[in-house]
């Protein structure tokens, strides 16, 4: 496949499964009461967070995978294997155990461990393809996906439980898998299944992990923490407020999985740095439009959108408008980091995505719900100052003749 196709096929799967995500939220928002639509955006978020670790640990440390081919093919029928495996390990005590629990939330987290292995061995099975260099599988499963999950959740009727949405969203992913499994057997037929590596101090999903869970899993673990302990309501507040940025989410994954690449033809670092910077400006500048056409939807196509959900959701978007510009800002900020020195971003990832759990807090105990998105804003314009101050830092290294070598780089596995 070339590589103009490959990357629109990347793109177009990433797009979709973003969008898989988003509608499967719109969808339980319109399909629930406010209270209800609260227990399932707290256990949707812990899939999120399970999902980001397992991907972290399995799927990244695959997509980088050099060497024969032969060894990439074990590689992937391994880890796919390994997530379907770990994740049956780990859901089903969860259900069995959460079975026993009283209440609506303990239920739909006991669906959860039963779909679990559904969920993220498909999840696992995207990232196979894209090692493999087949992009255009992916994107076939993830659209089945979408179509399976959209039909099986229209069906539904208004006041559902979440158990009953989180099992139906969990099922409605089998037919993807089934289909998944079937086209990575016949690509990967014959080859030798590897688990030990996975196991080993020395796998980078290790590391990944660590990564991951600095930067995304704290924020998203926080809020569950102040939903349980203040709040409620307060986790599908901003779960539906962030869920109608999810466009915007795709941009941002696309810039750093694409951007390196793209941004390294230019061979003048300056120049790269520019355009980095000229990157961060129209992804900023998306944000605030994107939000202001939010704010101009009148109130019936916005409870078209998140049902119930949508009046606290629209009270938080200036707030989460102005996050996103910074996110973008901070996005592209790491982006050049990583092309000036990759060692510089894991540091500032862990002390600033503990400084915005810190601000979300303190917002929530001044302002409520309002302060606490306003909180989480500030924590990302904080992040956004912090990396391009390091990327001025190290340019002015580099032109005093003390920049990083490029043997100093870690090299890709």
């Amino acid at each position: 496949m070339r590589a103009r196709t490959a990357i629109l096929c990347s793109v177009a799967d990433q797009g979709v499964a973003a969008l898989t995500n988003i509608l499967v939220l719109v969808a339980a928002a319109r399909l629930s009461t406010v209270a209800d639509f609260a227990r399932f955006s707290a256990v949707y978020l812990v899939f999120t967070v399970l999902l980001g670790v397992f991907g972290a640990y399995t799927g990244q440390p695959l997509v980088l995978r050099r060497g024969a081919e032969e060894d990439t093919r074990g590689a992937c029928r391994s880890a796919v294997v390994f997530t379907v495996g770990a994740s049956a390990a780990l859901g089903a005590p969860s259900a069995v155990v959460c079975l026993m629990v009283p209440g609506d939330t303990a239920r739909a987290l006991a669906m959860l461990g039963l779909v679990l292995p559904v969920v993220l061995g498909q999840d696992a099975l995207r990232y196979a393809f894209s090692a493999l260099q087949r992009p255009h599988l992916a994107l076939i499963s993830d659209v089945l996906r979408l179509l399976c999950v959209l039909g099986a959740l229209s069906v539904q009727e208004y006041g559902a439980t979440p158990a009953r949405l989180i099992l139906v969203w969990g099922l409605s992913a089998l037919p993807a898998l089934l289909l998944s499994a079937v086209l990575l057997h016949r690509w990967t037929a014959g080859a030798t299944l590897l688990l030990g590596p996975m196991l080993r101090r020395g796998h980078l999903g290790r590391r990944f992990v660590v990564e991951f869970g600095v930067g995304n899993a704290t924020g998203q673990l926080s809020v569950l923490g102040l939903g349980a302990v203040g709040n409620p309501l307060l986790v599908g507040a901003l779960r539906g407020a962030t869920t109608l940025f999810g466009p915007l989410n795709v941009l941002f994954t696309s810039a750093t999985s694409f951007g390196p690449p793209l941004l390294g033809r230019i061979g003048d670092e300056r120049r790269r740095i520019r355009a980095t910077a000229g990157l961060a400006a129209a992804l900023a500048a998306t944000a605030a439009l994107w939000a202001t056409a939010l704010a101009l939807l009148p109130e019936r196509a916005g409870r078209e959108l998140l049902g119930d959900t949508w009046p606290t959701a629209a009270a938080l978007l200036p707030a989460t408008g102005s996050q996103y510009a910074a996110m973008a800002v901070g996005t592209c900020g790491l982006l050049a980091l990583r092309m000036l020195d990759p060692r510089t971003t894991l540091s500032i990832q862990v002390v600033f995505s503990l400084t915005a759990v810190g601000f979300m807090a303190g917002g929530y105990a001044l302002g409520g719900v309002p302060g606490a998105a306003w909180g989480l804003c500030l924590g990302s314009l904080c992040k956004a100052a912090a990396t391009w101050t390091r990327v001025a830092g190290l340019r002015r290294r580099t032109a005093a003749g003390e920049g990083v070598s490029a043997d100093a780089l870690p090299s890709a596995p």
